[in-house]
Protein backbone atom coordinates (compact mmCIF):
# COMPACT_ATOMS: atom_id res chain seq x y z
CA UNK A 1 0.00 0.00 0.00
CA UNK A 2 2.96 2.46 0.68
CA UNK A 3 4.66 1.91 -2.31
CA UNK A 4 1.61 2.22 -4.70
CA UNK A 5 0.54 5.11 -2.53
CA UNK A 6 4.45 6.93 -2.92
CA UNK A 7 4.20 5.88 -6.88
CA UNK A 8 1.15 7.25 -7.20
CA UNK A 9 2.18 10.84 -5.61
CA UNK A 10 5.31 10.52 -7.39
CA UNK A 11 3.57 10.33 -10.82
CA UNK A 12 1.14 13.28 -10.13
CA UNK A 13 3.59 15.26 -8.96
CA UNK A 14 5.01 15.06 -12.25
CA UNK A 15 1.53 15.54 -13.98
CA UNK A 16 1.35 18.78 -11.70
CA UNK A 17 4.47 19.86 -12.94
CA UNK A 18 3.76 19.22 -16.64
CA UNK A 19 0.67 21.28 -16.05
CA UNK A 20 2.36 24.16 -14.32
CA UNK A 21 4.07 24.56 -17.06
CA UNK A 22 1.54 24.63 -19.32
CA UNK A 23 -0.41 26.92 -17.74
CA UNK A 24 2.41 29.44 -17.14
CA UNK A 25 3.55 29.38 -21.08
CA UNK A 26 -0.13 29.92 -22.39
CA UNK A 27 -1.19 32.02 -19.85
CA UNK A 28 2.45 34.48 -20.48
CA UNK A 29 1.15 33.83 -24.53
CA UNK A 30 -2.08 35.59 -23.81
CA UNK A 31 -2.37 38.75 -26.22
CA UNK A 32 -3.07 42.17 -24.13
CA UNK A 33 -0.79 43.63 -21.73
CA UNK A 34 -1.22 42.55 -17.63
CA UNK A 35 0.34 46.33 -16.78
CA UNK A 36 -2.74 47.66 -18.73
CA UNK A 37 -4.97 45.19 -17.22
CA UNK A 38 -3.74 45.66 -13.42
CA UNK A 39 -3.69 49.84 -13.58
CA UNK A 40 -5.66 50.69 -16.69
CA UNK A 41 -4.94 52.81 -19.64
CA UNK A 42 -4.26 55.97 -18.24
CA UNK A 43 -1.11 55.27 -16.51
CA UNK A 44 2.24 57.39 -17.31
CA UNK A 45 5.33 55.69 -19.15
CA UNK A 46 7.09 55.57 -15.83
CA UNK A 47 4.13 54.23 -14.36
CA UNK A 48 4.30 51.64 -16.60
CA UNK A 49 8.19 51.02 -16.38
CA UNK A 50 7.61 50.47 -12.99
CA UNK A 51 4.86 48.17 -12.92
CA UNK A 52 6.78 45.83 -15.48
CA UNK A 53 9.55 45.49 -13.61
CA UNK A 54 7.93 45.03 -10.23
CA UNK A 55 5.82 42.26 -12.01
CA UNK A 56 9.04 40.63 -13.47
CA UNK A 57 7.87 40.95 -17.05
CA UNK A 58 11.32 42.20 -18.40
CA UNK A 59 12.49 38.97 -17.28
CA UNK A 60 13.06 35.79 -19.59
CA UNK A 61 9.76 33.09 -19.32
CA UNK A 62 11.34 30.78 -17.70
CA UNK A 63 13.31 32.66 -15.19
CA UNK A 64 9.59 34.13 -14.30
CA UNK A 65 8.30 30.37 -14.37
CA UNK A 66 10.83 29.01 -11.59
CA UNK A 67 10.45 32.61 -9.35
CA UNK A 68 6.46 31.80 -9.55
CA UNK A 69 6.85 28.13 -9.33
CA UNK A 70 8.94 29.13 -5.93
CA UNK A 71 6.25 31.34 -4.72
CA UNK A 72 3.26 28.73 -5.27
CA UNK A 73 5.20 26.04 -3.32
CA UNK A 74 5.35 29.07 -0.45
CA UNK A 75 1.71 29.29 -0.67
CA UNK A 76 1.98 32.84 -2.58
CA UNK A 77 0.05 33.23 -6.09
CA UNK A 78 0.68 36.55 -6.73
CA UNK A 79 -1.66 39.57 -6.51
CA UNK A 80 -4.85 39.78 -8.03
CA UNK A 81 -4.61 42.92 -11.18
CA UNK A 82 -8.25 43.39 -10.65
CA UNK A 83 -9.18 42.96 -6.98
CA UNK A 84 -5.49 44.00 -6.02
CA UNK A 85 -5.29 41.55 -3.29
CA UNK A 86 -3.39 38.18 -2.67
CA UNK A 87 -4.99 35.14 -5.06
CA UNK A 88 -4.24 32.81 -1.57
CA UNK A 89 -7.12 35.38 0.32
CA UNK A 90 -9.31 35.24 -2.69
CA UNK A 91 -9.08 31.92 -3.34
CA UNK A 92 -9.72 30.88 0.63
CA UNK A 93 -12.78 33.14 0.28
CA UNK A 94 -14.39 31.07 -2.77
CA UNK A 95 -13.19 27.97 -2.89
CA UNK A 96 -15.35 26.30 0.50
CA UNK A 97 -18.82 27.61 -1.46
CA UNK A 98 -17.63 25.86 -4.64
CA UNK A 99 -16.52 22.69 -2.49
CA UNK A 100 -19.81 22.52 -0.57
CA UNK A 101 -21.83 22.85 -3.70
CA UNK A 102 -20.36 20.08 -5.48
CA UNK A 103 -20.12 18.03 -2.84
CA UNK A 104 -23.84 17.94 -1.74
CA UNK A 105 -24.74 17.54 -5.89
CA UNK A 106 -22.43 14.57 -5.68
CA UNK A 107 -24.14 12.76 -2.39
CA UNK A 108 -27.28 13.34 -4.51
CA UNK A 109 -26.29 12.43 -7.35
CA UNK A 110 -24.23 9.26 -6.73
CA UNK A 111 -27.20 7.49 -4.28
CA UNK A 112 -29.83 8.64 -7.12
CA UNK A 113 -28.52 7.28 -10.02
CA UNK A 114 -27.28 4.17 -8.63
CA UNK A 115 -30.83 3.84 -7.24
CA UNK A 116 -32.33 4.33 -11.11
CA UNK A 117 -29.92 1.98 -12.96
CA UNK A 118 -30.83 -0.42 -11.04
CA UNK A 119 -34.46 -0.01 -11.52
CA UNK A 120 -33.75 -0.37 -15.02
CA UNK A 121 -32.12 -3.36 -15.17
CA UNK A 122 -34.21 -5.26 -12.45
CA UNK A 123 -37.31 -3.95 -14.84
CA UNK A 124 -35.43 -4.05 -18.10
CA UNK A 125 -37.87 -3.82 -21.26
CA UNK A 126 -40.24 -2.96 -18.87
CA UNK A 127 -42.42 1.10 -19.24
CA UNK A 128 -40.66 2.15 -16.01
CA UNK A 129 -37.01 0.96 -17.74
CA UNK A 130 -38.06 3.14 -20.84
CA UNK A 131 -39.53 6.09 -19.06
CA UNK A 132 -36.20 6.60 -16.83
CA UNK A 133 -33.81 5.57 -19.35
CA UNK A 134 -35.89 8.41 -22.15
CA UNK A 135 -35.39 10.67 -19.25
CA UNK A 136 -31.85 10.12 -18.08
CA UNK A 137 -31.01 9.84 -21.81
CA UNK A 138 -32.72 13.77 -22.27
CA UNK A 139 -31.10 14.76 -19.22
CA UNK A 140 -27.83 13.80 -20.10
CA UNK A 141 -28.00 15.94 -23.68
CA UNK A 142 -29.16 19.35 -21.30
CA UNK A 143 -26.62 22.48 -20.56
CA UNK A 144 -26.15 23.34 -17.11
CA UNK A 145 -26.53 26.64 -17.88
CA UNK A 146 -30.16 26.19 -19.78
CA UNK A 147 -31.22 24.17 -17.23
CA UNK A 148 -30.40 26.90 -15.14
CA UNK A 149 -32.10 29.82 -16.61
CA UNK A 150 -35.35 27.51 -17.29
CA UNK A 151 -35.23 27.09 -13.29
CA UNK A 152 -34.87 30.17 -12.66
CA UNK A 153 -37.94 31.45 -15.21
CA UNK A 154 -40.13 28.94 -13.28
CA UNK A 155 -39.57 29.07 -9.74
CA UNK A 156 -38.53 33.04 -9.34
CA UNK A 157 -40.13 35.02 -12.49
CA UNK A 158 -42.96 33.21 -12.40
CA UNK A 159 -43.89 31.35 -9.26
CA UNK A 160 -41.90 33.45 -7.04
CA UNK A 161 -41.49 30.47 -4.93
CA UNK A 162 -37.39 30.63 -4.76
CA UNK A 163 -34.66 33.60 -4.99
CA UNK A 164 -32.88 33.75 -7.94
CA UNK A 165 -29.46 34.27 -7.27
CA UNK A 166 -27.19 35.06 -3.97
CA UNK A 167 -25.63 32.47 -1.71
CA UNK A 168 -25.77 32.25 2.09
CA UNK A 169 -24.18 30.83 4.90
CA UNK A 170 -26.36 28.08 6.94
CA UNK A 171 -25.68 30.14 10.38
CA UNK A 172 -26.30 32.88 9.09
CA UNK A 173 -30.27 32.34 7.72
CA UNK A 174 -30.67 28.31 7.02
CA UNK A 175 -34.13 29.04 5.71
CA UNK A 176 -32.79 31.39 2.94
CA UNK A 177 -29.50 29.00 2.33
CA UNK A 178 -31.82 25.71 1.56
CA UNK A 179 -34.08 28.03 -0.90
CA UNK A 180 -30.94 29.64 -3.00
CA UNK A 181 -29.54 25.59 -2.87
CA UNK A 182 -32.73 24.47 -4.80
CA UNK A 183 -32.11 25.30 -7.96
CA UNK A 184 -28.30 25.33 -7.75
CA UNK A 185 -28.42 21.48 -6.82
CA UNK A 186 -30.36 20.57 -9.05
CA UNK A 187 -28.38 21.92 -12.07
CA UNK A 188 -25.31 20.72 -10.59
CA UNK A 189 -26.44 17.04 -9.76
CA UNK A 190 -28.82 16.50 -12.66
CA UNK A 191 -26.60 15.60 -15.65
CA UNK A 192 -24.32 13.61 -12.63
CA UNK A 193 -27.73 11.46 -12.07
CA UNK A 194 -28.14 11.00 -15.98
CA UNK A 195 -25.28 9.61 -16.50
CA UNK A 196 -24.61 7.07 -13.16
CA UNK A 197 -28.05 6.09 -14.00
CA UNK A 198 -26.89 5.10 -17.56
CA UNK A 199 -23.78 3.54 -16.60
CA UNK A 200 -25.62 1.51 -13.66
CA UNK A 201 -27.89 0.02 -15.99
CA UNK A 202 -25.51 -1.22 -18.55
CA UNK A 203 -23.25 -2.44 -15.38
CA UNK A 204 -26.23 -3.92 -14.03
CA UNK A 205 -27.61 -6.00 -17.54
CA UNK A 206 -24.04 -7.17 -18.02
CA UNK A 207 -23.53 -8.61 -14.54
CA UNK A 208 -26.94 -10.03 -14.32
CA UNK A 209 -26.10 -12.55 -17.15
CA UNK A 210 -23.41 -13.90 -15.29
CA UNK A 211 -23.10 -17.39 -13.35
CA UNK A 212 -22.96 -16.34 -10.10
CA UNK A 213 -26.30 -14.66 -10.24
CA UNK A 214 -27.73 -17.61 -11.73
CA UNK A 215 -26.46 -19.47 -8.54
CA UNK A 216 -27.31 -17.20 -6.43
CA UNK A 217 -30.96 -17.72 -7.77
CA UNK A 218 -30.81 -21.03 -7.60
CA UNK A 219 -30.13 -21.37 -4.12
CA UNK A 220 -33.09 -19.59 -3.17
CA UNK A 221 -31.92 -16.15 -2.09
CA UNK A 222 -34.55 -13.27 -1.93
CA UNK A 223 -33.96 -10.82 -4.83
CA UNK A 224 -32.66 -7.91 -2.33
CA UNK A 225 -30.13 -9.99 -2.00
CA UNK A 226 -29.58 -11.12 -5.53
CA UNK A 227 -29.85 -7.56 -6.55
CA UNK A 228 -27.54 -5.77 -4.23
CA UNK A 229 -25.23 -7.84 -2.89
CA UNK A 230 -24.26 -9.97 -5.76
CA UNK A 231 -25.26 -7.91 -9.07
CA UNK A 232 -24.40 -4.61 -8.03
CA UNK A 233 -21.16 -5.19 -5.41
CA UNK A 234 -20.02 -7.05 -9.11
CA UNK A 235 -20.97 -3.95 -11.49
CA UNK A 236 -19.35 -0.99 -9.24
CA UNK A 237 -16.11 -0.46 -10.71
CA UNK A 238 -17.29 1.53 -13.91
CA UNK A 239 -19.65 3.42 -11.30
CA UNK A 240 -16.72 3.95 -9.02
CA UNK A 241 -14.53 5.51 -12.04
CA UNK A 242 -17.94 7.97 -12.79
CA UNK A 243 -17.75 8.57 -8.70
CA UNK A 244 -13.82 9.83 -9.79
CA UNK A 245 -14.75 12.05 -12.77
CA UNK A 246 -17.27 13.96 -10.39
CA UNK A 247 -14.93 13.97 -7.41
CA UNK A 248 -12.49 15.87 -10.17
CA UNK A 249 -15.57 18.19 -10.93
CA UNK A 250 -15.79 19.42 -7.84
CA UNK A 251 -14.17 23.11 -8.28
CA UNK A 252 -13.76 23.47 -12.02
CA UNK A 253 -17.38 21.84 -12.41
CA UNK A 254 -19.58 24.72 -11.18
CA UNK A 255 -18.59 27.56 -13.37
CA UNK A 256 -22.01 27.74 -15.00
CA UNK A 257 -24.09 26.99 -12.47
CA UNK A 258 -22.47 29.94 -10.23
CA UNK A 259 -22.48 32.16 -12.67
CA UNK A 260 -26.51 32.02 -13.38
CA UNK A 261 -27.44 31.99 -9.73
CA UNK A 262 -24.42 34.77 -9.21
CA UNK A 263 -23.04 32.52 -6.48
CA UNK A 264 -19.36 33.78 -4.99
CA UNK A 265 -17.64 30.71 -5.68
CA UNK A 266 -14.34 30.12 -7.96
CA UNK A 267 -16.50 29.04 -10.91
CA UNK A 268 -17.48 32.72 -11.14
CA UNK A 269 -14.19 34.35 -9.64
CA UNK A 270 -12.54 32.02 -12.72
CA UNK A 271 -14.93 33.85 -15.42
CA UNK A 272 -14.19 37.14 -14.16
CA UNK A 273 -10.67 36.24 -14.33
CA UNK A 274 -10.28 35.54 -17.96
CA UNK A 275 -12.87 38.39 -19.05
CA UNK A 276 -10.13 40.66 -17.09
CA UNK A 277 -6.94 39.09 -18.15
CA UNK A 278 -6.46 38.49 -14.26
CA UNK A 279 -3.10 36.18 -15.26
CA UNK A 280 -2.42 35.30 -11.47
CA UNK A 281 -5.89 34.45 -10.36
CA UNK A 282 -6.46 32.24 -14.11
CA UNK A 283 -3.07 30.27 -13.13
CA UNK A 284 -4.07 29.75 -9.49
CA UNK A 285 -7.66 28.94 -10.56
CA UNK A 286 -5.88 26.44 -12.86
CA UNK A 287 -3.55 25.48 -11.02
CA UNK A 288 -6.12 24.48 -7.99
CA UNK A 289 -8.63 22.50 -10.34
CA UNK A 290 -5.71 20.09 -11.53
CA UNK A 291 -4.67 19.60 -7.98
CA UNK A 292 -8.45 18.05 -7.02
CA UNK A 293 -8.35 16.31 -10.06
CA UNK A 294 -5.03 14.68 -9.59
CA UNK A 295 -6.30 14.20 -6.17
CA UNK A 296 -9.51 12.33 -7.06
CA UNK A 297 -7.89 9.96 -9.19
CA UNK A 298 -5.98 8.29 -6.75
CA UNK A 299 -8.96 8.34 -4.14
CA UNK A 300 -10.90 6.42 -7.21
CA UNK A 301 -7.84 4.12 -7.28
CA UNK A 302 -8.17 3.18 -3.84
CA UNK A 303 -11.79 2.72 -4.08
CA UNK A 304 -11.27 0.00 -6.54
CA UNK A 305 -9.80 -1.95 -4.41
CA UNK A 306 -12.26 -1.50 -1.90
CA UNK A 307 -15.41 -2.67 -3.77
CA UNK A 308 -12.88 -5.35 -6.19
CA UNK A 309 -10.51 -7.19 -3.59
CA UNK A 310 -9.40 -8.93 -6.89
CA UNK A 311 -7.31 -5.39 -8.17
CA UNK A 312 -4.13 -5.76 -5.98
CA UNK A 313 -1.95 -2.19 -5.81
CA UNK A 314 1.42 -3.66 -6.43
CA UNK A 315 2.61 -4.89 -9.36
CA UNK A 316 2.95 -9.47 -9.28
CA UNK A 317 0.25 -9.61 -6.71
CA UNK A 318 -2.85 -10.03 -9.28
Amino acid sequence: MARYLLKRIGQSLIVLLILSVSVFLLMSLLPGDPVYAMLGDGITPEQYQLTYHELGLDQPVMTRYFSWLFNVLHGNFGTSYQFHLPVAELLKERVPITIYLSTLATLIAMPLGVLFGVICAVNRGKKIDAVITLVANACSCLPQFWIGIFLMYIFAMKLKLLPSYGFTMPWVDFGKHIRQLIMPLICLSIDGIAGITRQTRSSMLESIRQDYVRTAKAKGLKPFAVTYIHTLKNSLIPIVTLFGVRLSYMVGGSIFVENVFSIPGMGSLLVRAITSKDIPLVQACVLLTSVVTVIAYIITDFIYVLVDPRIKLTKGEG
